[in-house]
């Protein structure tokens, strides 16, 4: 018979009155299966094997993390991933795990993650100043409704505009002017994001670029505002809003896309979403390999795609969609430092990762790019281009059908790709006539630098095409 003064009673664990924690078992994490969950952040095995060595019941283990039994089950289920600092912070001080083991420090900063990837110095310095600024405003912000003063009265100096030769100039200024906002409910804001996302899949880059400041803003205010689930929900859209941000800064080569994409994946983690995880994964995996870091961007990306255990049995469809696009930015990654061998392995595992998805499936991907057959073969194309082989990429150009392409930003990025593979083989006309076709799927999209870029190169070409002239003039490759 279990003493009186037993943690067991009944088979299920009671609590002290003096000490409302677990009675942990001396060495339980220095144990192989302890470790090994904490290691690879594994929360559902990691409850479960507590409840194993302690004998509590969900519902008690719920009480002492901060969770109702529902989540526990689903987490032990693996029907929900824990990635929220917030909710990781409780855990281990409920059970008492020192904070390193989870990979976070005893004073734990927002981005601090196991396998996140390292700053630089510059990046840090950026990274720290976009933060101050933000918390200089919230400050500004409390102080003024402590005094009754209106919102208006403490608002940023007026924005930036967003204009076709700079879509991105409204969010960089933005960024370190952080305008205020009332916090707004969650459909609505939702629906904003969707109209937003909206303008990007049709490469309106313009008028992307007037709203995200004020998107950006909305949806932090409604963060600050909520608790609990409510906040995890807000918080994924404030990492899907950063997202979009990346998004058209990578377009623009604008200096601000390291930034969103930290912020991008701060708020996904504290999200406990595994899939804005990804998108903010991909899009900060972009912004490393533009600034010279491809193998810890590809590192970083199959870490990723790895935890979203999607590798075997029958996962969710969400899941199988995320990963494949993570390993296709993983292959173009790779490509384009010349990993021939690896770029063409993650290349044919996210094909086979897409076959895996079930037919009758709606559409499905990430938030701005599809997990399609389509897309495999476009970033194909891109992987062939960046490895110098575009004679193995043309056989991916007739693959793709683009009418059945789903955006025009999508389209556009075939027919540029399309274009790079033509001006590699040395078929000036062909590229030509793509680039004419991209300005005819996204007007916008030819007026990036990297098309620009292309377009002049193509002037250079002993072949006359023409109209090129007009076409570089009037995207703004040349000036006369």
């Amino acid at each position: 018979m279990t003493a009186p003064d037993s943690p067991l009673e009944g088979g299920t664990m009671r609590l002290s009155d003096a000490d409302p924690r677990l009675p942990i078992p001396a060495g339980l994490w220095e144990r192989d299966e302890a470790r090994r969950a904490l290691w690879n952040r594994d929360i559902g095995a990691l409850l479960k094997f507590v409840r194993q060595h302690t004998g509590a019941s969900q519902t008690l283990l719920g009480s002492v993390i901060g969770l109702a039994q529902s989540d526990v089950s689903d987490i032990e289920r693996g029907l929900r991933h824990v990635q929220s600092l917030d909710v990781l912070t409780r855990i281990a001080d409920g059970l008492r795990i020192p904070f390193s083991l989870l990979g976070i420090s005893d004073s734990p900063a927002p981005t601090t993650t196991l396998n996140a990837p390292e700053l630089t110095e510059s990046e840090t310095r950026l990274t720290l100043a976009v933060q101050a600024q933000e918390d200089d405003v919230r400050r500004r912000e409390l102080m003024a409704s402590a005094l009754g003063v209106g919102a208006a009265l403490v608002t940023a100096p007026p924005a930036v505009s967003a204009t076709p030769q700079n879509p991105a100039a409204a969010l960089e200024h933005a960024l370190l002017n952080p305008p205020s906002a009332q916090p707004v409910p969650h459909q609505q804001l939702a629906a904003a994001l969707t109209t937003a996302r909206d303008d990007f899949t049709a490469a309106r880059y313009s008028a992307l670029g007037r709203k995200l400041p004020t998107l950006l803003a909305a949806a932090e205010a409604t963060r600050d505002e909520t608790t609990g689930r409510a906040r995890e929900r807000a918080q994924a859209l404030v990492a899907r809003t950063y997202v979009l941000g990346t998004e058209l800064a990578v377009k623009q080569h604008a200096d601000c896309a390291w930034a969103t994409s930290v912020l991008a994946l701060r708020a996904a983690r504290a999200s406990g979403d595994p899939v804005p995880v990804a998108e903010a994964a991909r899009v900060m995996a972009i912004t490393m390999r533009r600034t010279g870091r491809s193998p810890s961007a590809v590192n970083f990306l199959t870490n990723t795609a790895t935890s979203l255990g999607a590798e075997r049995g029958t996962p969710a469809p969400e899941a199988l969609a995320a990963r494949t696009c993570l390993l296709l930015t993983a292959a173009y990654t790779a490509a384009s430092t010349n990993q021939r061998g690896t770029a063409l392995d993650l290349l044919q595992e996210a094909t086979e990762t897409s076959g895996r998805i079930p037919a009758n499936t709606e559409p499905l991907g990430l938030f701005t790019i599809q997990a399609s057959p389509a897309e495999c073969a476009m970033y194909a194309i891109s992987t062939h281009n960046a490895l110098h082989t575009p004679d193995e990429g043309v056989q991916h150009i007739s693959a793709v059908i683009p009418a059945q392409l789903p955006t025009a930003e999508r389209r556009a990025r075939y027919f540029t790709d399309a274009a790079r593979t033509w001006h590699q083989i040395g078929d000036p006309r062909r590229a030509y006539t793509a680039l004419r076709a991209v300005e005819r799927e996204a007007p916008e999209e030819v007026h990036r630098p990297a098309i620009q870029a292309l377009t002049a190169n193509l002037l250079y070409s002993p072949q006359s095409l023409p109209g090129l002239k007009e076409f570089a003039l009037r995207t703004g490759a040349v000036t006369s």
